[in-house]
């Protein structure tokens, strides 16, 4: 992979983003003559990992210009940034209006636009994004006989089989095109992918089309200082996928649904609607199976994607119906047929979603990673449902730097539905894991019992110790999640499903 210096402006030029280059030359629209014929055969934003022939971005709001003179010192030459800095010696720089555009559209133009390669898919929504991406990824894996890549929050696959946990829901458009490049590579010919609101508030996608765009659903979360100041601009970023769609698939049963549509009508995108079996108006709907939680229907007004019929899942709840139907819908739009889309849903497993353990005692266990208002209601919902003798035992804590709101939140449904809250550490980052599980509890407006244990692995213990045999019991948050996030630091943790499992054993 190389991209020329003319390319370069072209690029920069085409999406209006070019200031100026500044060189000891001086200021001018056009590189110097002295770096006419420049290649660069690499890109990167990290300072440590540069060359002569390294085209480097001087991104995020910490940068620094030391971090600039130390990559200048290693060799670079050519930097990108939204500012000239006058204080470092370096040869080129290239000044843009907007950095993270600017390195989106030069990160796809390096990896010579892998995306027009792949059918690509893309989920947004509060909750869910994780389970439809899967249940997509199994129903494709028989129609492209294991030819889609995914990237997912718990975990991500470029040739198909072999998965790696992501940093992000959705990578830096650097890393996002340099994965799609290496998906093209492995062969895969279609790529699922989470698109999360920061996604867009932070122009990782920007100047990206999706082939089908799935809208989930919408309720507050991430509301922070460092993620979105309110509920309005969290939506906004959301909205942005389906303009940046060729086809949507929109649920009839997600809050502000007529926002939504008439998004999608403004912006002349076409759309299908789905809905469980009260949303009359819906293209497609899926109908519940009273003897059996786990098979459900797909109906249709006109069904043009020939995918209606009897399916069964091995995940319980009712709203994973729901996910299992946008799936459905997905993939019948990137080449699926209604057998490939039966045996998939049927397969999928999600690591981390509603796992499911026995305990000594005949307490059922499930790891769920349920982590935001409405996933957690839904979990203890359908858990009280099919424990409607014994009581439910809630394991949770909830995150550092972030989501803030997501305290009270969990505060409101351990008050509604937990017999027993233990809260504990779930990714901390710079807080005091005590104060985060105090605020918790502050929000707790019944007399259930509450016992904070901060150490996980202890309050797990303690969970499975105190429950009887009709309990359930429910450790929230993690899901298949290996690490705990400690101020800057990824820290090895063993998961909460094998810990269970451990402790069940011994």
């Amino acid at each position: 992979m190389t991209i020329s210096l003319e390319r370069i402006r072209e690029c920069l030029l085409k999406e209006h983003l070019l200031k100026e280059f500044i060189s000891a030359e001086g200021w001018s629209l056009t590189p110097p003559d002295s770096f006419k014929d420049k290649l660069f055969d690499t890109i990167s934003y990290d300072s440590r990992k540069v060359s002569c022939d390294t085209l480097f971005f001087c991104k995020g709001m910490t940068f620094k210009s030391e971090y600039l003179n130390a990559a200048v010192q290693s060799g670079l030459e050519v930097y990108v940034a939204e500012q000239p800095y006058d204080d470092v010696l370096a040869p080129l720089g290239i000044i843009v209006t907007d950095i993270k555009k600017a390195m989106a559209v030069l990160s796809m133009a390096f990896y010579d636009y892998p995306q027009n390669q792949l059918k690509l898919i893309g989920f947004t929504g509060t909750k869910g994004k994780t389970t439809a991406a899967y249940f997509t990824k199994f129903i494709l894996d028989h129609t492209t006989h294991k030819k889609t890549a995914m990237l997912s929050t718990m975990n991500s696959t470029l040739d198909g089989e072999t998965f790696f946990k992501s940093q992000l829901t959705t990578p830096e458009s650097l890393d996002l095109y340099r994965m799609m490049a290496e998906a093209v590579a492995n062969g895969m010919t279609h790529f699922i992918m989470e698109v999360s609101s920061q996604a867009y508030k932070t122009n990782r996608v920007y100047g990206l089309f999706f082939d089908v765009g799935i809208f989930l659903n919408i309720t507050p979360d991430h509301i922070s200082p460092i993620e979105h100041p309110t509920f309005d601009d969290y939506f906004y970023c959301k909205r942005q996928l389906i303009k940046h769609s060729k086809t949507m698939i929109l649920n009839r049963d997600s809050d502000h649904f007529k926002l939504l549509k008439e998004t999608a009508e403004l912006h002349q995108t076409p759309y299908i609607v789905y809905g469980d079996q009260k949303a009359t108006d819906a293209d497609y709907i899926y109908q519940t199976n009273l003897e059996d939680s786990l098979a459900f229907s797909i109906t249709a007004k006109k069904d043009t994607l020939a995918i209606t019929g009897d399916y069964h899942l091995r995940l319980g709840g009712d709203f994973n119906k729901g996910n299992a139907l946008s799936a459905v819908l997905t993939s019948a739009l990137v080449g699926a047929v209604r057998s490939d889309c039966q045996q998939g849903i049927k397969e999928t497993i999600v690591p981390g979603r509603m796992e499911l353990l026995t305990n000594k005692n005949g307490a059922k266990v499930y790891v769920d990673y349920a982590h935001n208002y409405d996933s957690l209601k839904n979990l203890l919902t359908f858990v009280k449902e099919e424990h409607p003798n014994g009581r439910i035992l809630v394991v949770i804590g909830s995150t550092g730097n972030k989501a803030i709101s997501r305290r009270k939140d969990f505060g409101t449904v351990l008050s509604e539905l937990a017999d027993v809250a233990i809260l504990t550490t779930d990714d901390p980052a710079d807080e005091n894991p005590v104060t985060i599980c105090e605020e918790i509890k502050a929000h707790i407006t019944t007399d259930i019992p509450v016992e904070i244990i901060v150490d996980r692995d202890v309050a797990i213990k303690e969970a499975l110790a105190i429950s009887k045999t009709d309990d359930a019991v429910v450790l929230a948050g993690k899901g298949a999640d290996l690490y705990q996030k400690v101020g800057g630091v990824d820290t090895p943790y063993e998961g909460d499903y094998q810990i269970a499992d451990r402790l069940i054993r011994e």
